[in-house]
């Protein structure tokens, strides 16, 4: 009898240790926006410090299975699909998702909720639903900041004729033009929003450059433009080139380094809110093994945004890199950069 325990006993152990491996849904928006990809590389990059490390200790590994959804309202429908699908054939352990739309998830969220899979969100939230945990770049403060610097370039009583590139489907882009407006009025810079258009990818992005040429063709008939993020601000920014016009200001939010080439060379773009899409991705999946194992996990960590310009870029450690120590802002004397992490 003692060796038959034995004997079952060698048959079952690769069974156990098989099972001590966790499948991680992971759903993606896009591939075409670059911080959005960075984030996506962060992730990837955790799990695999993760199983290296599993490996080492007897933890369990980590196992993801990945969708991409798209751009567009394709993308958003898409992305509902493959949800679903997750939840009823992936056999998930916990699904963490960069959502494509605040609400468009909200009913296969609620269905994970009855399965009882645990979610995390990252970049974007979910507006109906449990999330377990929701990780974002302080989108407020990358606003905040935006609209601070800016209003250090005009004089108060000048009236700022200004254009909004906006995206009001997603959390994140919602605060960043909520933190802009909020820094113009603290500041008492007196500004006039003369149209808003939507953008937040290339395809958009150049509509609405194209849009705004149209709109506005005469030399002076715009000071500035906030673009909520680089996928659809880069657009409009080559736009502006190509047309020659040098003299309107653009802030923006994201960092991507063809965006930091542009405040080098002085073409429009004077700030970009720099996110540190690595760290997204990184504390996303770190949150979601946490989960797995029984710990307890913050319901939201807000990570902060960087300033990048001429006078402040050589301090940007790019995307990937780690959160650097606070400064004072140049252009604010005796005001420091907040470099801290909110958890709540």
């Amino acid at each position: 009898m003692q060796y038959l325990f034995k004997y079952f006993l060698v048959l079952l152990l690769p069974i156990f240790i098989f099972a001590k491996e966790y499948r991680v849904g992971v759903l993606y928006w896009s591939m075409n926006i670059e911080g959005q990809v960075k984030m996506a590389r962060g992730l990837e990059a955790e799990a695999k410090r993760i199983n290296a490390e599993a490996k080492k200790s007897g933890k369990p590994m980590v196992k993801l299975i990945k969708y991409v959804a798209g751009d567009g309202s394709a993308g958003v429908d898409k992305q509902v699909k493959q949800m679903h699908k997750m939840i009823d054939h992936d056999n998930v352990d916990i699904i963490i998702v960069q959502p494509t739309d605040n609400a468009a998830l909200v009913k296969p969220l609620k269905k994970a909720n009855r399965k009882k899979i645990p979610v995390i969100a990252y970049d974007q939230y979910i507006i109906a639903g449990k999330l377990d945990s929701y990780i974002t770049s302080n989108n407020y403060q990358a606003g905040y900041l935006a609209g601070e610097y800016l209003a250090s370039k005009f004089a108060n009583k000048h009236m700022i004729k200004l254009l909004l590139v906006e995206y009001p489907l997603v959390s994140s882009t919602v605060e960043r033009v909520d933190g802009f407006f909020d820094a113009l009025n603290d500041n008492k810079q007196a500004y006039k929003i003369l149209k808003a258009y939507q953008a937040v990818e290339p395809i958009s992005g150049r509509k609405a450059g194209n849009d705004i040429l149209n709109d506005f063709s005469k030399k002076g008939s715009i000071d500035a433009i906030f673009t909520v993020n680089d996928g659809g601000g880069l657009p409009i920014v080559d736009a502006l080139q190509n047309a020659g016009r040098d003299e309107v200001l653009v802030a923006t939010i994201d960092g991507d380094p063809k965006s930091v080439k542009n405040i080098k060379a002085s073409r429009n773009t004077i700030i970009d809110s720099a996110q540190f899409c690595g760290d997204i991705g990184r504390k996303s999946m770190a949150v979601a093994y946490d989960k797995l194992l029984g710990k307890s996990i913050p319901g939201k960590i807000l990570i902060p945004t960087f300033p990048i310009t001429k006078e402040t870029m050589s301090r940007y450690p790019g995307w990937m890199g780690k959160v650097p120590k606070a400064f004072e802002k140049p252009w604010k004397r005796g005001v420091f950069w907040n470099n801290n992490y909110k958890t709540y």
